[in-house]
């Protein structure tokens, strides 16, 4: 028994030695420089101060005798390709989407650049019919489902715990698994570029009877449908995960009506893709069983056509404001920094966005109103109603800019740029909502160009917004502004020559889908200065890749919390780029401004008095009311 205890007592002491060895030998290897690591983020008590953390203005208290904590690195341990395919931090998953969404934005942008090369003159010169038509089913599928669907979800990842003030999403693993399943499905859908027969060619909106085995008999088309089912099953995933962290991670103090509008956007969104992608998915397995094992669940003789509408579009048009909502989020961010001021009518905006997300779920049958089988008043009247809270909208963004100290860098002159646009869309999409009108430009390139106002001028210009607003807080260095400015001014104009035609081409009678058309037609002139804006607006993407290349080489490394000076969510109450878990030392929450609050103290406290002698009169009156009565 006493050998035993001596052993024990000397192991003990070896790995005592052991310990004390290593860190000396870090001591000596380190130099005196700080940790590499980020501790849990601690969370101040009730009556601290604000956050001393860079940019802040704060200053750290040692007691005596204690030793002061090493500054936290800004700058992240790059893993290797393994660390990548296997993480599950947040930030990294949130680049993983938006690098995954911009390669799929590129393959999407050449099949459109092709579709345009085809339709530039009459005749067929590049494209097959069945070419034409595979490219215009991958062009939509691509941007809509395997590009803005990413796109959001990789700002959500990388924004929303950060504006909460949590380490991490409520469950990393299935935001891992959620990723994997939206890449493998995407790939899986794209991969019917490799088949023998070619990809799928039948729409992405997969109209009954086209799509059935007889139509597109192709294995192209089965590896769509169920490619685009498994990236669906990602969507669902990531929106449980976003609502979980949402209601269940919030930092003390955040309340419901003091989150950032961001957080609002993403929290409506996620509940809609709930909603909605489980009836695209079924649809999917019931087409792909009437392709496979002989069901008739699509048959044109027992409706299945008009069944199909019904389903596809009960998915397709909330799918609209899944990827409108997000992007209106990221400008309701980037307006009240750039404008000096808070967001007008903030609660007023949560309402128009709650209203809007209800709304969506309701008009999806104004696709249909040429069909004759679904009930034109009740569908225009809530098509019509659907815009009242959208112009809410925007009253509240130019109510915040209205009198701000307006600043005009790069993410304010995309945000401006996504209003101008967007109202072009929703005065068209006014339009559309009359059935007598519809009738005559439905399934024309007024429509196309309609949807391209709506979701490019929402997608692309909030992108770059966003891109330019948080990249110092996604790579801690600045995007040079002037090439941002280029972007911008060459986007535009090709934009606006690409689309703004094609609704005099639709108003003439060209119809969409078409790969071809007649010289006898008329249309040649305005399908010209379409494709030259459109090549236009493919150049514009060169200046932005060029850019994010000097940067990374060039630029200088972002030295404080907050670049902007005047940022408000809890993104910017943490360094350029973020710890592992995000906080070292979260600030007092108070207010819907917490990081403004944080750095600039004495506007915040000057905001609460005459708060307070608001509220204080407000309430003499009412005192004054109920002694009168």
């Amino acid at each position: 028994m006493r050998q035993r205890d001596s052993r024990r007592n000397a192991g003990r002491d070896a790995r005592r030695d052991s310990r004390r060895r290593t860190e000396e030998r870090r001591e000596r290897t380190a130099g005196g420089a700080g940790t590499a690591g980020a501790p849990p983020p601690a969370r101040e008590a009730a009556g601290g101060a604000g956050s001393g953390g860079a940019g802040s203005g704060g200053a750290a208290v040692v007691a005596p005798g204690a030793v002061a904590p090493g500054a936290v690195a800004s700058k992240p341990v790059r893993p290797g390709w393994v660390g990548w395919l296997t993480t599950t931090d947040h930030k990294q998953i949130g680049t993983l989407y938006l690098v995954s969404a911009f390669v799929f934005f590129v393959v999407g942008g050449v099949l459109a650049l092709v579709m345009r090369a085809e339709l530039a003159r009459p005749g067929m010169q590049i494209l097959s019919n069945e070419q034409f038509n595979q490219a215009f089913t991958m062009h939509g599928s691509i941007m809509l489902l395997l590009f803005a669907m990413p796109l959001f979800t990789g700002f959500a990842n990388w924004i929303m715990p950060l504006q909460i003030g949590a380490p991490d999403v409520a469950f990393p693993r299935l935001n891992m698994l959620a990723f994997w399943l939206f890449l493998c499905g995407s790939l899986i859908a794209a991969g019917g570029f490799l088949t023998p027969g070619g990809a799928a060619d039948f729409g992405w909106f997969l109209y009954a009877p086209l799509s059935d085995a007889v139509h597109s008999p192709g294995l192209g088309a089965d590896l769509w449908i169920m490619g685009v089912a498994l990236s669906g099953f990602g969507s669902i995933a990531g929106a449980v995960n976003f609502i979980t962290t949402i209601v269940c991670m919030r930092a003390p103090g955040l309340t419901m009506f003091r989150m950032p509008i961001f957080t609002w956007n993403v929290l409506l969104t996620a509940v809609l893709v709930l909603i909605v992608f489980p009836v695209l998915a079924a649809a999917l397995f019931a087409l792909e069983c009437d392709r496979k094992f002989g069901s008739h669940v699509f048959d044109a003789a027992n409706g299945g056509a008009l069944l199909w509408q019904h389903l596809f579009w009960f998915f397709g048009h909330p799918e609209v404001y899944i990827l409108a909502l997000p992007f209106f989020g990221i400008i309701s961010e980037v307006i009240p920094v750039f404008s000096r001021k808070p967001m007008f009518g903030y609660v007023g905006l949560i309402g128009a966005t709650i209203a809007i997300a209800g709304l969506s779920v309701t008009v999806w049958a104004h696709h249909m109103y040429v069909t004759g089988g679904v009930l034109l008043p009740f569908f225009s009247f809530m098509t019509f109603l659907i815009a009242v809270p959208t112009g809410v909208k925007f009253f509240n963004w130019i109510g915040t800019m209205w009198k701000g100290s307006l600043s005009f860098e790069t993410p304010m002159l995309w945000a401006v740029g996504f209003l101008v646009t967007f109202v072009f869309g929703g005065l068209t999409g006014v339009i559309l909502a009359a059935p007598p009108l519809d009738f005559h430009v439905s399934d024309s390139y007024f429509v196309v160009a309609h949807f391209h106002y709506t979701l490019f001028g929402t997608v692309v210009y909030a992108m770059f917004a966003g891109f330019h607003f948080w990249w110092p807080k996604f790579t801690g260095k600045m995007l040079h502004e002037r090439l941002g400015k280029l972007t911008f001014w060459t986007l535009t104009a090709g934009f606006h020559a690409t689309f703004l035609v094609q609704h005099w081409l639709g108003a003439e009678g060209m119809p969409r889908r078409y790969a071809d058309y007649l010289a006898a037609d008329g249309f040649t002139a305005l399908n010209t200065v379409s494709t030259i804006g459109s090549f236009l607006l493919g150049l514009s993407f060169l200046p932005f890749f060029y850019n994010i290349w000097k940067t990374a080489k060039y630029g200088k490394r972002v030295e404080t919390d907050d670049p902007w000076g005047f940022g408000r969510s809890l993104e910017w109450a943490t360094s350029c780029p973020p710890p592992r878990h995000n906080f070292v030392k979260l600030p007092r929450i108070r207010s819907e401004s917490p990081a403004f609050d944080l750095h600039h103290p004495d506007i915040a406290a000057r905001d609460q008095r005459e708060n307070a002698l608001v509220g204080a009169g407000a309430a003499a009156e009412a005192k004054e009311a109920g002694a009168v009565r």
